[in-house]
């Protein structure tokens, strides 16, 4: 059962003793939870008489008791109505599936990282506007848009928002999202295949309205990539087409890179972002906790942002390992649950625990080669455990998403993000899947 669910049950336990019981019969007992949203539990009721009534008279009741349920973390509700409760927690989604797309190549985008879902803060307000600019008007503000920080910060996120805004904004445009590793990778591909190959690469990068790059950085040193990228560039600006980079350095620290590169990418809006403080840091937390569907007092939410001043990523494992403990151990998430979970400190599991140890581990647990499991092979029995290992490698151990990428066949940050986050999904919805990774955490952890 939901975290909503439990809430509201509790809260209909409390309205049936305050409120007429023909009230309550008549208009409460039939009111589902059916999601937790914007700090708001989202109820279901078959009707439009129904939800008019509820709002013009047994309001206050609820939002009383849906405070008193989750101790004052969730104040107040929303009614949805329809035929079918079973839908009603899909129809945002449904709408949005049913919009016209724009044209996606390079790696995949992940459609949870949009603007809605970026929390903005002092440390990032800058790049979240200038982001947000270049989606609404692309290729006439901040031409190029570089943004710049350590790893963990959000650059993907921002990238891949800006992805999905011009996805429903401006479906005729075509929008490129890749990795610098995956622009060299295909480079060479094409050089190796010949002419024709070569001439289907530049129209792929140079045929587009919006090209987003990430880990730009990792031009350093690429000679052939380099001379490419700068005529890919010119030709895109030319063309008054809109790119965006990210790197974890501004340009000026990027080792050997071409001067003429360099003044190209000092040319448009150098954004940095840095670490969040702390407002932003217990915000983050607590939209993470909602879009987990489970309700975390504002206390605990304190108690786990001032223990981490790191990156963002590292703030959210924080609270995931939390969560997990609870499910596990099915206690309440508070103070005291919170120092039990996290006093094995990440540095002590990656002490004992390597990244090979997982990937072998896997393996074996669903008896397959380490070999299928981290090469190109698409057949379930392999991209399955392929995406649970890296679901694994990110939750318990904190390494950047690159390496790991490169650890699981060599693979970018963005498809180990889409892998992390898709078995992240899945196990609130698979009991079985969710069972054979609790196990595999143990085992992991026993070795």
């Amino acid at each position: 059962m939901e975290s909503y669910e439990i809430l509201w049950n509790n809260a209909l336990v409390d309205l049936q003793n305050t409120m007429h019981h023909t009230a309550y019969s008549t208009f409460i007992k039939s009111l589902t939870a059916v999601d937790l949203k914007n700090g708001k539990v989202i109820i279901w009721c078959k009707t439009n008489l129904i939800a008019e009534t509820v709002n013009k008279k047994y309001a206050d009741y609820i939002r009383a008791a849906v405070s008193k349920a989750s101790n004052g973390v969730i104040a107040d509700y929303e009614l949805i109505v329809g035929a079918d409760k079973s839908t009603a927690g899909n129809q945002t989604k449904k709408f949005t599936e049913s919009a016209p797309s724009a044209t996606f190549t390079g790696s995949p985008v992940n459609p949870k990282f949009t603007f809605d879902s970026f929390v903005v803060g002092s440390s990032n307000e800058l790049i979240y506007a200038a982001a947000k600019s270049v989606a609404e008007n692309p290729g006439e503000s901040f031409n190029p848009l570089f943004i710049y920080g350590g790893t963990g910060l959000g650059k993907t996120h921002i990238l891949m928002a800006i992805a999905n805004e011009l996805k429903i904004k401006q479906p005729s445009k075509t929008v490129l999202y890749a990795t610098c590793e995956q622009f060299t990778n295909q480079l060479i591909d094409s050089i190796s295949k010949g002419k024709n190959n070569s001439a289907e690469f530049r129209s792929t990068f140079r045929g587009v309205d919006i090209l987003l790059i990430d880990d730009i950085q990792f031009l350093s040193g690429k000679q052939s990539t380099q001379s490419e990228f700068f005529h890919t560039f010119n030709e895109l600006i030319m063309q008054n087409k809109q790119i965006v980079l990210a790197s974890d350095r501004p340009p000026h620290e990027i080792e050997v890179l071409e001067e003429r590169l360099r003044t190209r990418f000092e040319g448009g809006l150098l954004a940095d972002v840095q670490k969040p403080d702390i407002e932003t840091r217990i915000a983050i937390l607590k939209k993470k906790a909602e879009e987990k569907k489970v309700i975390v007092d504002i206390k605990v939410l304190s108690y786990i942002a001032e223990k981490s001043d790191e990156d963002i990523r590292s703030l959210i494992g924080k609270l995931t390992k939390v969560i997990f403990a609870s499910q596990l151990h099915e206690k309440p998430i508070n103070i005291d649950l919170v120092n039990e979970a996290l006093k094995e400190s990440v540095t002590d599991i990656q002490e004992e625990v390597k990244i090979d140890d997982i990937i072998s581990c896997v393996a074996d647990f669903y008896k397959i080669k380490k070999s299928d499991m981290l090469g190109k092979k698409k057949n379930k029995e392999f991209v399955e455990p392929r995406q649970i290992c890296i679901y694994l490698i990110t939750e318990l151990l904190n390494l950047p998403l690159v390496t790991i990428g490169q650890k699981m066949g060599g693979r970018d940050h963005a498809t180990v993000i889409y892998a992390r986050d898709k078995i992240a999904d899945l196990l609130k919805l698979d009991i079985t899947l969710a069972t054979q990774v609790n196990d595999l955490k143990n085992l992991i952890l026993k070795k």
